[in-house]
C-alpha cells in the first residue's frame, strides 16, 4: 500500500530537519582541508577541515566529512598542515592614527640619544614635501622613555637649535606627549600665563615659562599649529591602517579615541567596498564635561545616529556602541601622569649614588573624580553604550572598578560590558573585583617585557614592590578576569606577534640587549590558549560581536586567517617570527601574501 499524500508531507518535513550526513547539502564556496584549524571555541578543538558559504562558516570539522561541502563550483584548498585561527580582533588603538604615522616624518620608536634625535629631526626640516600646508614639520615616532642615556629631558631649546623659526611638533609614541619649539608656542598663543586646560599639562621651567612639553588634553592648544589633515588624506591615512592591519591579519579593531575625522575616513572606505575590517567605534567624553550627563548622552546619541550602521553583517560596516573615558595618564617617566594609591618615588640622592624613596605625588588628580564617574557612565550604559576606560595607575583603576560597581548597584539588570584599558599598575585588593564585575582587562601584551619604559622610566619611579608587580596579566588571569587585548597602535608599531610572544613569554626581542633580556617581573607569562583567546573571542565579547566573530565555529562569520607557523607548537620565542598568509573577512580574500593560498577570485577581491 502506497503512502498517502499527508504522509508524504510529514516525511519530507521530518527528513528536512534530518541531521547533515542525511540531508543534502548545499556545496560551499570554498573548503579548506588539512590544516590544523584552531577554532578558539568554548574547548579550544583543533579540526582539520572548514567550509565557507556565503561569508559564514558553513562547516567545521573532519576532512572527511568536508566533502560533502564540495561542489562543481567549490574551491578547495589544501592547507598542508598550516594553522588556521579566527581573525585577530584588535580591541584598543587609533588607527587613523596610527596611518599617518606610516606617512610624513617619523623617529621609527627608536631609542635615540640627544644628538641622534637632532639628526633625524634636522633631516626631516630638510624635505619640504614632509611640512605641512602652514610650514610646521609634525614628527612622529618619537620614544621619549628611551632616549639615551636614561633621565634625557628634550625642550623647546632643543627644536629651537634646529628650526627657531618654522614650527616643529614632535609627537610621542605613547600619545600622551607633545614636544613644540617657541614658534610653534608663539603660532599656538601659549605663554606663561596660558591656563592648561582639565586633563591637561603644560610643563613650566624654574622661571615660570613653558618648556614646549605638553602633556594629555593640553596637547590640543595646538591644533592651530598642527591642524586637522584635509578630508582626502584623512581618507589616504585611514586607507595605509588598513593595508597595515590586513597583513597583521586583524579582521576587527576598537578606535579608542574616535574622532569625527576617524569616524568620517572609514565610513568613505566602507562606501566604496574598501573597509576590510569590521570597525568599532569610541567617541570621547571629556573630563572637563563629565557633570553634564544629559549633554553628553545627547551628542553621543547624535554621533552615533550618524554612523552607526546597525547590526554586523558579512561585509565589514560600522559600530558606534562605545565611549572613552581617560581616567589618568601613564605611569612612566617622565610624565608620571598616571594616578597611584601610593607616591611615586624620587631620587633624594645623586645620580652616581641614587636613594630612592617615596615622594608626595600621586599624579594628577583624578580626571574624572568618583562623584562624578558613577553618574556619568550610569547615564551613558542606560542610553545603550558601554564604557572604554583608559587606566594606567592602580588609583586610576580603583576609581574606574568603582565606577563600574556604582552602575552595577544602580542598574541591577543593565547588560552592559566596561572595559579598563593597559591596567599596568592594579592593587592586589581590586585584582579579585574585575571578575564579579564582568569588567574586561584590556591589556596591551607587548609593554609585559623589560624595556627602557619599563626599567629605566617605571621601575625605580614607582618603587620596589610594585615595579615587581607590573602589567598584572597573571594575577588577572589566575583571579578569572576576561582579558583581551589591544595594540594601542601607534603607541607601539603594530605588530600583534610580537606582542602574543611577550604575552607568553614576558620577554623582549633578543636585539634589545642584554640589559633588557630577562623577563618583567616574578610573574610567569599566560598560557598560550589564553593569548590567542584574549585577542579573538574576548576581545569580540569586549564589543559585542562575540556571537558572529572571535572563534571558528558553524554559523559564525567567516573571519579567519592563516599563519606560516603553528603558534600553539613552535618555540614560544618564534610566535614574533609568526607571519600572516591569509587574511579573509565575511569570507572574502582581502589578503593572500605572496599569493601563498592558492585562492581564485570567486571568495572576493584579494587587497
Amino acid at each position: 500500500m502506497g503512502l498517502s499524500f499527508r504522509h508524504a508531507v510529514c516525511m519530507a518535513a521530518l527528513l528536512s530537519c534530518a541531521s547533515p550526513a542525511m540531508a543534502r547539502t548545499v556545496p560551499a564556496d570554498v573548503v579548506f582541508t588539512n590544516g590544523y584549524i584552531y577554532s578558539v571555541d568554548k574547548k579550544d578543538h583543533v579540526y582539520q577541515a572548514l567550509a565557507v558559504k556565503d561569508g559564514r562558516i558553513a562547516y567545521v570539522g573532519s576532512n572527511a566529512k568536508a566533502r560533502r561541502y564540495v561542489g562543481p563550483a567549490t574551491q578547495r584548498v589544501d592547507l598542508g598542515g598550516r594553522m588556521m585561527m579566527p581573525g585577530l580582533v584588535d580591541g584598543h588603538m587609533h588607527p587613523l592614527d596610527g596611518g599617518k604615522s606610516l606617512m610624513g616624518c617619523s623617529l621609527d620608536y627608536l631609542a635615540l640619544t640627544h644628538d641622534e634625535f637632532s639628526q633625524r629631526v634636522r633631516a626631516c626640516t630638510a624635505n619640504p614635501a614632509l611640512r605641512r600646508a602652514n610650514g610646521t614639520l609634525v614628527v612622529h615616532g618619537w620614544f621619549q622613555e628611551a632616549m639615551k642615556p636614561a633621565g634625557v629631558r628634550l625642550t623647546k631649546e632643543d627644536l629651537d637649535r634646529i628650526d627657531p623659526r618654522r614650527p616643529i611638533v614632535v609627537r610621542s609614541t605613547f600619545g600622551h606627549t607633545t614636544l613644540v619649539n617657541s614658534a610653534a608656542l608663539r603660532m599656538a598663543g601659549i605663554t606663561a600665563a596660558t591656563k592648561a586646560p582639565a586633563g591637561g599639562e603644560i610643563v613650566h621651567d624654574a622661571k615660570g615659562q613653558p618648556t614646549g612639553v605638553l602633556e594629555d588634553v593640553a596637547q590640543d592648544l595646538v591644533e592651530r599649529v598642527d591642524p586637522p589633515l584635509s578630508a582626502d588624506e584623512n581618507v589616504q591615512a585611514a586607507r595605509a591602517s588598513l593595508a597595515a592591519m590586513r597583513e597583521q591579519g586583524i579582521t576587527g579593531f576598537l578606535d579608542a579615541w574616535a574622532l569625527d575625522d576617524d569616524l568620517s575616513s572609514y565610513t568613505a572606505l566602507q562606501k566604496s567596498g574598501e573597509l576590510t575590517a569590521r570597525a568599532h567605534f569610541a567617541p570621547l567624553v571629556e573630563p572637563a564635561t563629565g557633570a553634564d550627563v544629559a549633554g553628553n548622552v545627547q551628542r553621543l546619541k547624535s554621533i552615533a545616529a550618524k554612523y552607526d550602521q546597525g547590526p554586523i553583517g558579512v561585509d565589514p560596516g560600522i559600530t558606534v556602541r562605545n565611549v572613552k573615558f581617560f581616567m589618568d595618564g601613564v605611569i612612566a617617566a617622565p610624565e608620571l601622569t598616571g594616578r597611584v594609591l601610593q607616591p611615586y618615588y624620587v631620587n633624594a640622592g645623586t645620580k652616581d649614588a641614587p636613594n630612592w624613596v617615596p615622594g608626595t605625588s600621586l599624579g594628577p588628580a583624578p580626571y574624572f573624580p568618583p562623584a562624578v564617574l558613577g553618574p556619568l557612565l550610569q547615564g551613558v550604559v542606560q542610553a545603550g553604550f558601554d564604557p572604554h576606560m583608559h587606566a594606567d595607575g592602580d588609583g586610576a583603576v580603583h576609581i574606574a572598578l568603582d565606577g563600574v560597581q556604582y552602575v552595577r548597584e544602580h542598574l541591577p539588570h543593565a547588560d552592559f560590558r566596561p572595559a579598563i584599558a593597559h591596567d599596568e599598575l592594579v592593587s592586589p585588593a581590586d585584582v579579585p573585583r574585575y571578575r564579579p564585575l564582568d569588567a574586561v582587562a584590556v591589556l596591551s601584551f607587548q609593554w609585559e617585557k623589560e624595556g627602557p619604559d619599563t626599567v629605566d622610566a617605571g621601575r625605580d619611579f614607582l618603587g620596589p614592590e610594585r615595579a615587581k608587580a607590573m602589567e598584572p596579566a597573571w594575577p588577572l588571569y589566575k583571579a578569572g578576569a576576561r582579558i583581551a587585548y589591544g595594540s594601542d597602535w601607534p603607541v607601539d608599531r603594530l605588530n600583534e606577534w610580537f606582542a602574543l610572544k611577550v604575552g607568553v613569554t614576558r620577554t623582549n626581542a633578543p636585539e634589545a640587549g642584554e640589559k633588557y633580556s630577562h623577563p618583567l617581573g616574578d610573574a610567569p607569562g599566560l598560557p598560550r590558549p589564553a593569548v590567542l583567546r584574549a585577542i579573538t573571542m574576548n576581545s569580540s565579547w569586549e564589543l559585542r560581536s562575540d556571537t558572529l566573530t572571535g572563534s571558528l565555529e558553524r554559523g559564525k562569520l567567516a573571519d579567519l586567517i592563516v599563519l606560516d607557523r603553528n603558534v600553539m607548537q613552535i618555540p614560544a620565542a618564534d610566535i614574533a617570527n609568526t607571519k600572516v598568509l591569509l587574511t579573509m573577512v565575511g569570507g572574502k580574500v582581502v589578503y593572500n601574501r605572496d599569493g601563498s593560498i592558492a585562492l581564485n577570485a570567486t571568495t572576493g577581491p584579494a587587497r
